[in-house]
This record gives C-alpha cells, structure tokens and sequence, in this order.
C-alpha cells in the first residue's frame, strides 16, 4: 500500500451540464416561446465524472480546480463529496462564474451544444505545485485541449510528476481546433496509459486503421486502451493487442460521461495490478452502467458491484 495520502490526483474542468430534451420543439428567435418534454441538471466536467466513478470503487481521489461562489459551484462540490471525492483542493471564486454546458437534446439523440468556460479552465501552470503532487501515487489528466490555460505547461508539470514518483494516465478528449498540438506527443511519451476513443486514436496517430492507430500510439510510450463504444475496447502494449468486448445495452438512457466512467474503472483497476483484461471489463462494466441513468454520475457503480475489485 502507498504511503503517499492519495491513490489518485486530477485537476478539474469544472462544469455543470443543464440538458434541454426538445421533444418536436426547434428553438426560434423572435421571442417564440415554446413547451419542451423535460430538463435535466448535473454536475459534468470530464475530470470530474473520473474522480467520482474512481473514488465510488474505493480510491483515495483528490481534484484540483476552481469554481464559482454561486449555485452552481455547490453542486459540483456537493457531488464530488457525495461519490467520496476529497474537494480540499478546489477553490470557490466569488469574482467566477462556474461552466457550464447547455445541450439541446433531439429526440433522435443528436444534440446542440453551448459551453459557457468559467471554471472549466480555470486552472493555471502554478496552481500545480509539487506539494499536491507529491500527495499522490497516480495522476489522471483530461480535457486537455479544454483546459486551455494549462495547454503550454502539461508537458512540464507531468514530467514533474513523473520525476516525483507519479504514474500518468491521459485521455485527451476532443480537441476543438483538430490540431492535436500542445505537446502531446511529449505528454504520451511520459504517460503510462493513454485512453482515447477510437475517433480520437485516428485523429492523433493520422491512420485509418484502428489496429495501426493502437501500434503508433503505442510507440509513443503508453499502453494504449482504445473505446470503440458498443464494440468494447481494443488494448495494446508492445507485445500484445486485444479486444475486450462490452454487454450491449439496448437502450440507452444517456452516454454523457460513459467513457470517463471507463476510464475510472481501468485506472482504478490497473492501480491494483490486475491483468489487462480484467481492468478492461471492469472498465467496460463502468461504463455500461453509466449509459444506464440520466448525466454522468448517476449511473455509477460501486466497489460493492465489482467483485473483481477485491
């Protein structure tokens, strides 16, 4: 057992998601004023949802971040207490306003999306000091091209966090611009595993076939766990590769925060020294149950769930 006092840290993209589902309304300007089937509010923020689906399988997490003194702001951090999240290391701002995502949901599952930042990137290069991060044995990084005040320093904070002891894991998400910059081959070169989607996986390794993406990434440095949604995931190392299949679930509530809940699942798994395969299913198993209820948390299993966690 580490001596160190947290399994895993993460620095936040704070955010809230407020869902719109249009039911056959369109929005109109003109002051058209229209009924809409329902709305759903929940705390998001792709950090956020790892930490929680983390700390739910029994990890010591602690979060990084910033956010706004308003409503908002308290239910992000009521949330993170609630899943066992330690929050001593956010900061309530008065002079921010907490992010927050509006998505105008179609009944046949598209949505429009408008993201207000705030507190989503509101962390900065000397916020991470190597007093937080010499309190961990494993670090998580996301949203990494959302987090934009931290874009041109990760590739220096994570290489201290290597020389301080810290295992790395990286899931980049999308990146807006397509640039696939901000030193992240430098970033992969120090991660211990990366855990991209397959779109992500092709985008960053410029090849088309997903088994050639996996090897590319791979030569970078990391172990490689590629999410290929109901097809499961594909694992790669240097010796081996191999798909993990997932149960189909065939009906879907919501898939926001599936794939971070996967990741908390692996990382969670893998800090435990399980075989590779056994972290995919429990990774799997996370994020299948997450597609099963409203927002990102709700859905979440517990260690009580995974027998496999031990």
């Amino acid at each position: 057992m580490s001596t160190r006092e947290y399994d895993i840290l993460t620095i936040g993209d704070m955010n809230v998601d407020l869902v719109f589902d249009l039911g056959d309304a369109f929005p109109q300007f003109g002051q058209v004023e229209q009924w809409v089937p329902d709305y759903f509010q929940e705390m998001g923020g792709s950090a956020c949802i790892f930490a929680c689906q983390a700390a739910k399988l029994g990890l010591r997490v602690a979060i990084l971040g910033r956010v706004g003194s308003d409503s908002y702001g308290e239910l992000m951090l009521r949330r993170l207490r609630e899943s066992g999240v330690d929050t001593r290391f956010i900061m309530s701002d008065p002079a921010l306003k907490t992010g927050l995502g509006l998505a105008l949901c179609r009944p046949d599952g598209d949505r429009a999306i408008l993201t207000y930042a705030g507190s989503l990137n509101a962390v900065y290069p000397e916020d991470i000091t190597d007093d937080f991060l010499t309190r961990g044995r494993h670090i998580h990084y996301c949203s990494y091209y959302l987090q934009t005040n931290l874009l041109p320093a990760v590739p220096e904070f994570l290489q201290r966090a290597k020389e301080l002891g810290l295992t790395i894991s990286i899931d980049t998400n999308w990146d807006p611009d397509e640039t696939w910059n901000g030193g992240l081959q430098t970033s992969l070169g120090l991660a211990d595993v990366f855990l991209p989607n397959e779109r992500e996986a092709r985008a960053i390794s410029h090849c088309t076939s997903l088994s050639e993406a996996a090897r590319c990434l791979v030569e970078m440095g990391p172990l490689t766990v590629i999410k290929m949604g109901v097809d499961g995931v594909l694992v790669a190392g240097r010796e081996q590769q191999f798909i993990v299949p997932v149960e189909i679930v065939p009906h879907p509530v919501d898939t926001v925060g599936a794939g971070d809940s996967f990741d908390g699942g692996f990382v969670a798994a893998w800090l435990q020294g399980l075989p590779l395969e056994v972290c995919a299913d429990i990774g799997n198993a996370c994020g299948r149950a997450n597609t099963l209820a409203r927002g990102g948390i709700a859905g979440q299993l517990w260690r009580t769930d995974l027998p496999q966690m031990g």
